[in-house]
């Protein structure tokens, strides 16, 4: 047997070596076979006319096939000053980013260190637990009440060596909302030198599009807000996020992040995006009739042991109880053409998450599982 020399090269920190990689939304079936992706939250309706024309390299504000050899506005000064006129909010005080993604990690770089504990609930989104872990500090998991946030839970795990808490408002993979009212109280319990990071990528989801956390961010030092294009906008593709909060905030956000960050191209498709709200409000309208429709059908099947969590977002979380399993499920709705996402490895060994779909998709989802009930429950 021949010994096997240990690896004498560069070694990571060891922090970096215990990361679980994040997981994305699988578009195909294990072997091979590309399937309808309902795992990833994405727009069905794809992403406004505007932005669509931009990516074909029509219309005048398209980017011209000089602009690739050219870097972009580090700044993105254009998009800064129209998302500060979309929400009414200063352009200095908003940074764009690499998708949400870049800044939330950011944020843990900028205010936490090795040995500071940042905290996140049970139930949330896996990047908190790789953006605390890659700079060495310790993640401290709060259980949720079920499924929701527990904001009591998360002010008694508060310590001395707290840095930051991360916090989805609507929360994924939940689902789940928390008031206004109960954040500004949740709010004015912390402690000021605490950086409260409100990930709202599925805001423009809410009927209101979640004003007062804005507000809340206008008059605070510690609350960063953080929003995607990726979601509702319907550009993914690009990876254009961006977070607004108090000036020493976002001072020190653009002092670590990437230089030329958002390229020229996802820069004025975020701008038509943003400019064609008829499209936002269309999406919207969307996701609320199909994801109401869909939680009734599920609602249907409790008898089967599915139960579908009040969502806020453009996706259900649905637990299976019953002789049917998540992961049975899972299966079944991949060898019908549908990959949607299991979560064993956030807890949720019980439950997929679903996005929501055109209205096909909606309906078939929906008769698969009443067919996977059924020969469960024959078993």
């Amino acid at each position: 047997m021949n010994d096997v020399a240990p690896f004498t090269g560069p070694q990571a920190k060891p922090w970096i070596n215990e990361l679980a990689p994040y997981q994305p939304g699988k578009a195909k079936a294990k072997d091979g076979r590309a399937l309808k992706k309902l795992s990833a939250n994405e727009n069905p309706l794809g992403c406004a006319p505007a932005a669509l024309a931009i990516l074909r390299g029509e219309g005048d504000t398209a980017p011209s096939g000089d602009d690739g050899a050219r870097y972009p506005d580090p700044d993105c000064t254009a998009l800064r000053s129209a998302l500060g006129a979309h929400h009414q909010l200063p352009p200095e005080q908003i940074i764009c980013g690499t998708g949400s993604d870049e800044l939330l990690n950011l944020a843990a770089q900028a205010y936490a260190a090795q040995g500071d504990e940042i905290i996140h609930v049970r139930y949330g989104f896996a990047v908190y637990d790789i953006a605390t872990r890659r700079i060495g500090a310790t993640p401290v998991v709060v259980p949720d009440a079920h499924y929701a946030s527990d904001l009591d839970a998360i002010l008694a795990a508060i310590t001395p060596r707290t840095r930051v808490i991360y916090l989805a408002n609507p929360n994924n993979p939940t689902g789940t909302m928390v008031s206004d009212a109960d954040m500004a109280a949740f709010h004015a319990a912390l402690p000021p030198h605490i950086l409260l990071v409100l990930d709202q990528a599925y805001a423009e989801y809410l009927d209101d599009d979640g004003p007062q956390a804005f507000d809340l961010a206008r008059t605070a030092n510690n609350v960063l807000i953080t929003r995607t294009f990726s979601k509702i906008y319907g550009l993914a593709a690009q990876r254009i996020g961006y977070a607004f909060g108090a000036p020493a905030l976002i001072d020190t956000l653009n002092r670590i992040r990437a230089p030329f960050n958002v390229t020229t191209t996802g820069q004025a498709t975020a701008i038509a995006a943003l400019g064609d709200q008829h499209f936002v409000q269309q999406s919207r309208a969307h996701n609320n009739t199909w994801r109401d429709w869909l939680t009734r059908e599920i609602g249907a099947l409790g008898n089967g042991g599915l139960t579908a969590i009040a969502s806020h977002a453009n996706f259900l979380l649905v637990r299976f109880d019953g002789a049917l399993t998540a992961e049975a499920a899972l299966n079944g709705l991949a060898d019908q053409g549908y990959m949607t996402r299991w979560l064993p490895g956030q807890g949720l060994p019980d439950c997929l998450r679903i996005t929501i779909g055109d209205e096909a998709d909606m309906r078939s989802v929906a008769a698969i599982l009443r067919q996977l009930v059924q020969q469960a429950d024959q078993l």
